[in-house]
């Protein structure tokens, strides 16, 4: 079940100087980097109820806008620039968790929030985590660790849960397919574990790109070091996010490439299983 964003202005309007002579538009957007920065305002592109997708459970999932990789494969590249979404007060998601707490605690979820990529807004996620945690919600963020830095010790306390996105495991590779660097992912990563926090890695398998065998077994190297893995998940790709990619006028450079064969998908998920990992 999806729930939409109420549609918001794009912007104040130029309505010239106040009394003290300060701008009234320069005023407003003042006034809007001091709450972005106090972490009371976010840029969301939209919020769903999932179940057994985006963590344990039914999950409320709240998609961010604005990430650092450029993923070929990305299926929301809707969400890839933070003026994808909207102004949303941190209050009113708040109050979403509110309301759906009952539907979390007969189902064992919570919120998940996701992207494009939660720690690019690393202000208002810690504040939103921290609401959720006073409310007794469980918590997860799903994220690349790209941006793993933006993780402070207080926010790591109030996050559950991590999906972390291991998109390869060969440096050019990596590269290659989000034109950023694999090396904070693994930082990252190794910080969750030592810290305690429970990881649930993913993998995208995209023939021709990340299938490599020599890829993979690096990969399954790179999730089976951290202690606090509890579940390998091997994504096959899809075409469902093609259509976006047209509709927004961007080159899609993976189009015509097939979802993998159950052969290359057991091969893969074989490989992870020679590590000890649970794989799903």
């Amino acid at each position: 079940m999806a729930i939409n964003i109420t549609e918001l202005p794009q912007g104040p309007r130029r309505v010239g100087a106040g009394l003290d002579g300060v701008d009234d538009l320069d005023l407003e957007r003042h006034e809007r980097l001091s709450t972005i920065r106090a972490g009371e305002l976010g840029s969301v592109h939209s919020w769903e109820l999932v179940t057994a997708v985006d963590g344990p459970g039914t999950r409320l999932t709240i998609f961010f806008a604005g990430c650092p990789l450029r993923c070929l494969y990305c299926h929301n590249p809707d969400t890839l620039y933070a003026k994808d979404g909207q102004d949303v007060a941190l209050g009113e998601l708040v109050s979403l968790v509110k309301r759906y707490r009952t539907v979390f605690n007969a189902t064992g979820g919570g919120i998940t929030l996701s992207g494009g990529e939660v720690l690019q807004q690393p202000q208002f996620a810690a504040r939103l985590l921290r609401e959720a945690k006073a409310l007794g919600v469980h918590t997860t963020i799903d994220t690349s660790g790209f941006l793993g830095r933006n993780v402070t010790d207080e926010m790591l306390a109030d996050i559950d849960l991590v999906l972390l996105d291991v998109k390869s495991g060969d440096e050019a590779t990596y590269e290659r397919i989000t034109s950023r660097q694999l090396a904070p992912t693994i930082e990252f990563g190794d910080r969750l574990a030592a810290s305690g926090t429970e990881i649930w890695g993913r993998f995208v398998l995209v023939p021709g790109y990340t299938d490599a065998y020599d890829n993979v077994e690096r990969v399954a190297d790179i999730m089976a070091r951290w202690s606090t893995l509890s579940r390998a998940e091997v994504l096959p790709f899809h075409q469902m996010g093609a259509d976006k990619w047209k509709r927004l006028g961007r080159k899609y450079q993976l189009e015509g490439v097939e979802p993998p064969s159950l052969e290359l998908l057991e091969r893969v998920r074989g490989q992870f299983r020679e590590r000890g990992l649970t794989v799903y």
